[in-house]
């Protein structure tokens, strides 16, 4: 299956026809890879019809040639495939056309218009803000015997929708292509949390130009950041948040505390924050405590 076609796999509930006709408006941000000659089917209506399929739980190339060949008339007709003007049966196309179809549409264009529906779909209503997660993962199926897996740069709410992915080149790693993934997305009301190779100036200038927050997580890689972070007064400040849960055969106590000040080297960062995870397992009886420093804006 296309990789730009697994975030739909993500939808948290999923309506896959509505949500697939709202997609339809969308895909014109994605240049036809086609000539006009012999062209029968338009190629909105086979993005739309793939992304259904996805929405409705198609998981490879098969799956979404079967979906669409067992699709029913009527929901053909709402995809946009074209209709016989003397018969009025619906034309849709022969797996192997569809398969075909699905590998030759520019890859980060459809990136680009899958995410912009998500996050669209995604937006909340109200005046709350919008959590983003940004973070890397290994494309599944893409090591050969010659050349390392492939590496994307994702953005996730925290429903679970991949609202935009842009892929990592070979010779760099992700910080080059933190910007460019973010591009895509209205980030006007947003909170943005990554790990810790992002907390950089670069990318906290970037945005708060474009109107979004950030959770910065700060270790040894800015140490001079690391080390004001950690010699604020946090015994003497007052406990935010604790909780406590017992699952998954261990044991888990959350505090967290809140510090306000008035300069530090991160770009219009105000608080920072202090959080320790206190973990017991059952079945080793082995105690861990983690501190985490955190900066925010």
């Amino acid at each position: 299956m296309p990789a730009p076609l697994e975030q739909l796999a993500w939808a948290s509930a999923p309506a896959p026809l509505t949500d697939a006709v709202r997609l339809s408006s969308f895909p014109g941000l994605v240049p036809a890879p086609r000539g006009c000659r012999g062209r029968r089917y338009p190629l909105s209506a086979l993005v739309t019809a793939a992304a259904a399929s996805v929405l409705a739980g198609a998981r490879s190339l098969a799956a979404i040639t079967e979906w669409v060949s067992d699709a029913p008339a009527w929901a053909c007709r709402v995809l946009g495939f074209p209709v016989n003007p003397l018969t009025g049966a619906v034309c849709v196309p022969h797996p192997h056309t569809l398969r075909r179809l699905l590998v030759q549409p520019d890859g980060d264009a459809l990136d680009r218009a899958i995410g912009a529906c998500l996050a669209a779909r995604a937006a909340p209503a109200g005046p709350a803000l919008q959590a983003i997660a940004v973070d890397g993962k290994a494309l599944r199926g893409s090591r050969t015997a010659t050349t390392t897996h492939g590496t994307l740069l994702a953005a996730m709410d925290h429903t679970g929708t991949v609202l935009a992915q842009r892929q990592v080149a070979d010779k760099s790693n992700e910080i080059p292509a933190f910007a460019p993934l973010l591009d895509t997305i209205d980030l006007t009301g947003t909170v943005i949390t990554a790990d810790a190779l992002h907390t950089q100036h670069a990318h906290g200038t970037c945005l708060r130009k474009r109107g979004a927050h950030y959770i910065a997580q700060v270790k040894a890689n800015h140490p001079t950041l690391s080390d004001r972070a950690r010699h604020l007064p946090w015994p003497d400040i007052t406990l935010d948040h604790y909780e406590r849960t017992r699952a998954h055969h261990r044991h888990e106590i959350r505090r967290l505390k809140t510090a306000a000040f008035a300069h530090i080297d991160c770009p219009e960062a105000r608080q920072a924050l202090h959080v320790v995870r206190w973990r017991q397992d059952f079945t080793s009886d082995k105690l861990t405590t983690e501190r985490i420093y955190l900066i925010t804006s």
